[in-house]
């Protein structure tokens, strides 16, 4: 994706706008309005391209009253956070946007519903207008969304609010609407955005735009949280039917207009204009020192420091490391073809598991070097690398390849929020919800075949046949974690199926920590071991010890967070805000 912040600098300085970076970088935007900005499309589109900038997600990310990364927040990595220990308190909880700020989410739905106004008041064609103001309004449901599956039902601010005293503080006096509510008002938007919007763009510079595709997977998103136990503890089937019309609506749009499943695994990631699997995606762009681009931060964040220059966040925990099935697609222990051991813990394992996760040994093509081996094994108590990971891992999805040490800050590689394998597996999730459990079927086994599992004789990719809808919902939970690993996913996943204390309550997340043995071993191992066998590596000279990474605590999370406290702070601005039940008031987040 070429656009956005770069195109909306280029383009200012292409027309010689000195002021136009000062002018939309304005929360009030109100004083723009009527003037040519909104009878010219070019200078239209750079305000609708400054919305794109502030309101694409950044890759992972982090949870709004925790800023600890997505990924550390459940099995899948380790972070110490106050939500797993179960110590979060109401004043703790991040503000949500009461205080004028263009950077929280109400700041942000500001300059969006003030775009909305400004051009329905311009002079453009009204099919420019259409296309224009649907844009933003899928990313007012997309802010609304965020606000929602935190906190449950929110002020619904649909057209910029009036200043009051000296700054503008919108949510004055707004009482919350119900989560019912928001959830109609962001299907709403999307079903705009639908409407108005092309199903693909035919300029290749307007690659990452907003497509019918992307508005109607997010709408199918939603609604699958909406059918979720988190938000449907009485397993209303009327809010199944409705997440699958919307996931259907979406899988249908998207592979008419020619999206699918990329025939790789691991190189989606690297084929940005035309990927068929890119849905909803955050441009980047490769540059070393340009403002006009953007560079993704991942890649350079989540390999190790020394192949980078910064680096080993996002481990992989033993846990996610362990989850992995077999090949045939049977969970570890379970395959009756293939035996697994924790000593071989790599062996005859899913093929997503090496394209994945990085572990000790492990062939892992980095900075241009495709025969480059991984080592962070132990010798006398010391680690043989530069900086030891903590876990024994490394996540290694997304990370390019053939990019140099030196350029890996600058790394452009596209970020995709919501993949196509993602609109499957939520129509999958769906249909078990209204049981139409063959339809769940077809799409765990082509995301299976694609991963490169073995079918079986039954062609069941290793499914268990006949599986109830508990074990279903079960299954399709079990394939996004391995299918998202480190995408943002399981942390989310778990919280909307009220699933975190069965999954991790009183638990502490492991690592492993990979010892040479003193005896035993060649002499010249050091030298010559990119050259010995990897199994005969782990069975004669290598021991495997495992560690507790959460050493200060059992894991605690707490019933009360799958709906997270209104922040004090905006109660104390806006006394018309009601707290949500399980935190001491009466706002009841499930109506």
């Amino acid at each position: 994706m070429k656009l956005s912040y770069k195109l909306l600098v280029a383009l200012c300085s292409s027309l010689a706008l000195t002021s136009c970076m000062e002018v939309l970088d304005k929360t009030d935007l109100s004083s723009t309005s009527g003037t040519l900005i909104f009878k010219d499309s070019t200078l239209t589109q750079l305000n609708l391209d400054y919305i794109y900038d502030q309101n694409l997600p950044a890759p992972i990310g982090s949870l709004g009253p925790e800023p600890t990364g997505i990924s550390g927040l459940s099995d899948e990595s380790y972070a110490d956070s106050k939500l797993l220990q179960g110590s979060l308190l109401i004043n703790e909880v991040a503000d949500f946007g009461t205080k004028l700020d263009a950077t929280n989410n109400y700041g942000k739905l500001r300059v969006i519903n003030m775009f909305l106004s400004d051009v329905n008041g311009g002079t453009l064609p009204q099919f420019t207008k259409n296309k224009l103001r649907a844009q933003a309004q899928f990313f007012r449901a997309w802010r609304y969304f965020d606000l929602v599956r935190l906190y449950g039902g929110v002020p619904l601010v649909l057209s910029p609010q009036a200043a009051v005293g000296v700054e503008a503080k919108q949510l004055d006096f707004l009482p919350r609407n119900s989560t019912a509510e928001c959830f109609a008002q962001i299907v709403s938007d999307l079903d705009s955005a639908i409407a108005s919007v092309p199903g693909r763009w035919s300029a290749a510079t307007d690659w990452g735009r907003i497509t019918k595709g992307t508005a109607a997977a997010l709408k199918g998103r939603v609604l699958l949280y909406a059918a979720s136990p988190q938000f449907n503890p009485t397993d209303d089937q009327t809010k199944w039917q409705t997440s699958y019309t919307a996931n259907k609506q979406a899988y249908d749009l998207l592979t008419t207009n020619g999206y699918g499943l990329h025939a790789s695994f691991d190189q989606l990631w690297f084929q940005e204009v035309n990927n068929p699997e890119a849905v909803f995606i955050t441009g980047y762009n490769t540059a070393t020192g340009d403002q006009t681009k953007k560079n993704n931060g991942y890649d350079n964040s989540t390999r190790p420091s020394y192949a980078g220059t910064g680096g080993g966040s996002n481990q992989p925990s033993w846990e996610m490391v362990k989850a992995f099935p077999m090949l045939d697609g049977k969970k570890a222990g379970e395959s009756t073809k293939y035996t697994y051991s924790d000593q071989l813990f790599y062996k005859n394992r899913d093929p997503r598991f090496d394209k994945t996760i990085a572990y000790n040994g492990a062939t892992w093509p980095l900075n241009g070097n495709t025969a480059y081996k991984l080592w962070t094994y132990f010798v006398g108590g010391k680690t043989v690398e530069s900086k030891a990971t903590n876990t024994g891992f490394y996540a290694r999805k997304a990370i390019n390849p053939t990019a140099a040490a030196g350029d890996v800050q600058y790394s452009g590689t596209d970020w995709i929020e919501i993949r196509f394998a993602e609109v499957m597996l939520n129509l999958a999730e769906s249909a078990v919800g209204i049981n139409q459990l063959d339809e769940a079927y077809t799409q765990l086994k082509a995301i299976r075949k694609r991963a490169g599992i073995e079918a079986g004789t039954d062609g069941l990719y290793g499914l268990k046949a006949n599986m109830s809808r508990a074990e279903l919902f079960s299954a399709i939970l079990y394939e996004r974690q391995i299918e998202f690993a480190f995408e943002g996913k399981r942390f989310w996943d778990l919280r909307r199926w009220k699933l975190i204390e069965k999954t991790l309550n009183g638990t502490r997340r492991t690592g492993v920590t990979i010892n040479l043995k003193t005896t035993g071993v060649p002499a010249d191992f050091a030298t010559n071991r990119d050259n010995v066998s990897l199994d005969q590596a782990y069975t004669d000279y290598f021991t495997i010890a495992f560690k507790q990474l959460d050493t200060k605590y059992d894991i605690a999370w707490k019933p009360e967070y799958y709906f997270f406290a209104i922040p004090q702070t905006a109660i104390d601005n806006n006394p018309k805000l009601i707290q949500n039940n399980t935190w001491g008031g009466a706002f009841d987040p499930l109506k």
